[in-house]
């Protein structure tokens, strides 16, 4: 346990969330799912027993620091990375890795999205830590995937090759969110799973890798300090190219695994994933607070703040978001028009919603 690190990734702004997402707050740090806990609170607690709060790092973007220091107090101070600006992942890995490598160059790292859903915690325990056993053994970067159970376009997909072990596979590729139609093709042909965006592998492995395939993003990175500044760190960003470690490293490398894994997941990127995810009424409804009055609705998502009575008749599967100055109705269907929405929000220049 004292050689595993926890990596958590809470820079995004979760704008398939707007209007309850905001670049202010977004969804990482807000309780979703109204559990009373925040989507990077539940993240922390579900590695307790993984790593200590001294091996666990969280990189956000500047302006989430103070909220990252206040939603997870028991992470050292010196365990809060705070990005200067958005590069993608591979810069965000590449600034935990140069920090962790000064705690302990044995590190076995585990990366991992700030707000996902997953339930079954045991089974997720158990699949973590037997992947740190395979990626040790093997000097593997491996990734967890998840049998897909629907043609979902806002995912990312991984092929996989022949079994190496048991649940445990070589990739043959991966794709970044495909269309619907390629998406169907990926599901009906049973090779393909979701990419979690969980990673583990050694600081080792994963050091050799950025030297191989991104070495500008491993030469700046090998610049920090102990002591850096926020100046050499923006000089850092600013000198690497944005890209995802997928794009960066894993679709270049051949020493790439998946693992399935066997927990309940979800990215909760999207208000049909937060439906999916949510206890239902007798007519398929996931509502909000109390204030709510339905009359032949059904299938339908409510967010609202409760500061307001609402009264809605005749709708099939909306989304229904009301906050302190925004109200939002939109088919569940047709809710990719979210990021429209938000662009067209962005040209009226009325940036303080968003």
């Amino acid at each position: 346990m004292s050689n595993n690190y926890i990596v958590i990734m809470a820079g995004g702004i979760g704008s398939r969330f707007w209007p309850y997402s905001r670049t202010v707050e977004p969804k990482q740090f807000l309780d979703i799912l109204g559990i009373g806990e925040t989507l990077i609170q539940s993240t922390y607690n579900r590695f307790k027993n993984i790593a200590p709060p001294e091996n666990i790092l969280v990189v956000t973007n500047d302006i989430y620091l103070d909220l990252v220091k206040k939603q997870l107090p028991e992470i050292p101070h010196e365990n809060l990375l705070a990005e200067p600006m958005r590069r993608n992942t591979a810069p965000c890995i590449a600034f935990a890795n140069a920090i962790i490598k000064k705690k302990n160059p044995q590190a076995q790292i585990i990366v991992t999205p700030a707000d996902h859903l997953i339930l079954d915690i045991q089974k997720f325990e158990d699949t973590i830590l037997d992947g740190i056993n395979f990626a040790m053994r093997k000097k593997a970067l491996l990734t967890l995937g998840i049998k897909p159970t629907r043609p979902e376009t806002g995912y990312g997909y991984i092929q996989a090759d022949e079994m190496v072990e048991d649940r445990v596979f070589k990739v043959k590729t991966f794709t970044e969110k495909p269309n619907k139609e390629l998406a169907e093709t990926f599901v009906s042909s049973g090779e393909f799973s979701w990419n979690s965006g969980i990673f583990i592998w050694s600081l080792d492995t994963i050091d050799n890798s950025f030297m191989e395939y991104q070495p500008e993003i491993y030469k700046q990175f090998s610049k920090l300090e102990n002591n850096y500044t926020s100046q050499i760190l923006e000089g850092i960003y600013g000198a690497c190219p944005s890209i995802s470690i997928d794009y960066g490293i894993m679709e270049h490398a051949k020493n790439v695994y998946i693992m399935e894994a066997n927990f309940r997941w979800s990215d909760l990127g999207t208000w049909s994933a937060l439906y999916d995810n949510s206890d239902k009424d007798e007519n398929d409804n996931v509502l909000g607070l109390n204030n709510i009055l339905t009359y032949n609705v059904e299938q339908t998502v409510v967010k609202d703040t409760g500061k307001k009575f609402i009264v809605l008749e005749g709708l099939k599967g909306y989304i229904f978001v009301e906050t302190d100055d925004v109200i939002m109705v939109c088919r569940k269907e047709e809710e990719q028009n979210i990021k429209q929405f938000v662009n067209d929000i962005r040209l009226k220049k009325r940036e303080d919603l968003l």
